[in-house]
């Protein structure tokens, strides 16, 4: 009916399942569940045995009304059914486990298991790829923009160029908070083979083919900070430095395979 639909929005509720992820049981449990929601695909599956760890849980209890029921719905070995999703008091708790589940989350994913499962999304491309088109299509990471639930939608991290953007309209409902907003920082510094190494391409703006001198992109400026490629403002007025513009034209445009 309307008003059950109108009850799902409320809570965040995603009515459909995804089908990446193939074939799943039905009483595959909670998590299991909730991991195929349509627009959930960014999230890892925590391991039971983690979530009962209280030490993996420390802090959390005070900050949800419902939070031992919360913790049972979680745990639960059964996914819930049409009965469950039509009860308002089923949402209600069914609100404070997905924050509960989120936060969880956002611990889980930087533990050594979490990072192997966050590691094999991001290589597969789950969580898409940079906006940015001299990016050339690079692989990017969750990020969050603040700790505190319900306060900011996820993010996207590229790493590449390493600017933040906001990611695909069926991610609008996520919290950023269930990422955390070090998550990829830490995943880079795990795994440094998968850190870029191509040199970050820039846009050079141009007029019927000509350069426009003392215009420079955001992304040239923080090559010249870093000190990769000299300071443009030590040539002749209106041309480019030979490194400079090697870096950021001789790139190759084929994405790197990681």
């Amino acid at each position: 009916t309307n008003g059950q639909l109108s009850r799902f929005i409320m809570y965040g509720l995603a009515l459909e399942t995804s089908d990446d992820d193939g074939e799943t049981s039905e009483d595959s449990g909670w998590v299991s569940w909730f991991c195929r929601l349509k627009g959930h695909e960014l999230f890892a599956e925590v391991e039971e045995e983690y979530v009962r760890d209280n030490f993996n849980l420390y802090g959390l209890r005070g900050r949800f009304t419902f939070y031992d029921h919360a913790l049972e719905m979680i745990l639960s070995s059964e996914a819930p059914d049409e009965d469950d999703l039509a009860d308002t008091e089923f949402l209600e708790i069914h609100r404070d486990a997905t924050d509960l589940y989120g936060l969880i989350h956002a611990r889980y994913i930087v533990s050594p298991r979490g990072l192997q499962v966050m590691r094999e999304k991001y290589l597969k491309g789950t969580f898409g790829t940079c906006p940015r088109v001299l990016c050339h299509n690079q692989h990017v990471l969750p990020i969050g923009t603040t700790e505190e639930p319900r306060c900011a939608q996820v993010k996207i991290f590229c790493p590449k160029c390493e600017q933040v953007y906001s990611p695909k309209s069926k991610y609008k409902e996520l919290d950023g908070s269930y990422f955390g907003t070090s998550f990829p920082q830490i995943f880079l510094q795990s795994f440094p083979s998968l850190v870029p190494l191509e040199i970050t391409q820039a846009f050079v703006p141009r007029v019927f083919g000509f350069r426009l001198h003392k215009q420079r992109s955001l992304i040239a400026r923080k090559l010249e900070d870093e000190g990769i490629v000299p300071q443009q403002s030590s040539t002749r007025k209106g041309e480019m430095p030979s490194a400079a513009k090697n870096a950021m034209e001789d790139v190759s445009a084929e994405p790197r395979t990681v």
